[in-house]
């Protein structure tokens, strides 16, 4: 398993259009986009995990290891809105199937820029990219506290609860679960977007013996209200920060063709940028990911610019 924090290949990706013609503030992504280094001012970071073992592990479709790259070049164009400055750390690169190996690298790297005061936003590659990111949340959040109240919110079409020898993107939250339980704190989780037909009653059992929150897709409506409203409140009421992650496999297979596993019905773009918003409102997001993006399965660019809009979102 190799690794990079800010390759070549990283920085080629940052370039795009430029307006030096027109009056005031024309600056794009690629235009502020920096390196991320020990020196780096407290901003957004970018961390890739570019694998493709837990998608092949899931016996899903195989083509998330260019989802960090994909999601950088549809980035690198979009207008800068923010104010706090952006960083690219690189990407985590699993070789082979060493997913294990690239999971605890990236869990690493995610304490390491937390610990330098950045909010760090997931690139993904397969849905592997969650233990790894909730991982590298609680092991820094254990450095100041014994007993850290954190939550997840899942939008997935899957609850990514399964049973299996060995780690996948079909796993992450029950491996999840069980290191909370090894840290003997509290394993909050909720998902919302949750397709009945994509779920086995193994695994809607599974859910209620850990105490898993979820919202049918038919059950979620273009706004955070009603029962989304409600079970995002269930979880912000047990807890003090949030690690956020959104498979893009929630949204319909017309909007995110790009997937693993396309959904036949979904949640809208809407309601995720609405839930987005309601969450970043209320408490702590110190880790966010956007994952399962699968550039060979993609149209038209379609799943890489939604997944893009929804990062920028989560980076406002």
């Amino acid at each position: 398993m190799t690794s990079a924090w800010y390759s070549t290949e990283c920085h080629r990706l940052w370039r795009g259009r430029e307006d030096p013609e027109e009056n005031g503030d024309t600056r794009r992504w690629h235009q502020v986009m920096q390196p991320c280094n020990e020196k780096s001012v407290p901003g957004h970071a970018l961390l890739g995990l570019s694998c493709d073992a837990g998608v092949a592990r899931n016996q899903g479709r195989a083509g998330a290891r260019q989802g960090p790259g994909a999601l950088r070049g549809q980035l690198a164009n979009l207008a800068y809105h923010l104010d706090a400055p952006l960083f690219d750390a690189g990407d985590i690169v699993c070789d082979g199937d060493a997913l294990e190996d690239a999971q605890a690298l990236f869990a690493q790297r995610v304490a390491s820029l937390l610990d330098q005061g950045h909010r760090v936003i997931g690139l993904g590659g397969g849905h592997e990219i969650a233990f790894a990111s909730f991982s590298g949340l609680l092991r820094q959040r254990l450095q100041s506290s014994a007993l850290p109240r954190l939550g997840i919110l899942n939008l997935d079409a899957h609850l990514d609860l399964r049973q299996a020898a060995r780690p996948s993107s079909g796993t992450p939250f029950r491996q999840c679960a069980e290191h909370c339980a090894e840290h003997q704190v509290g394993f909050h989780y909720t998902c919302l977007g949750v397709s009945r037909s994509g779920n086995t009653r193994a695994l809607f059992d599974r859910a209620h013996q850990l105490g898993v929150d979820w919202v049918m897709d038919e059950d979620c409506l273009d706004e955070c209200t009603g029962v989304v409203q409600e079970a995002v409140d269930r979880l912000l009421a047990k807890v003090d920060a949030v690690y956020l992650t959104v498979c893009l496999d929630a949204l319909p297979a017309y909007v995110a063709p790009g997937v693993s596993a396309p959904s036949a019905r979904g949640i809208s773009l809407r309601l995720v940028e609405d839930v987005i918003d309601y969450v970043r409102a209320r408490v702590e997001l110190p880790v966010c990911d956007v994952a399962e993006l699968n550039p060979e399965r993609d149209i038209d660019q379609r799943t890489a610019r939604v997944g893009a809009r929804i990062v920028e979102r989560l980076a406002r």
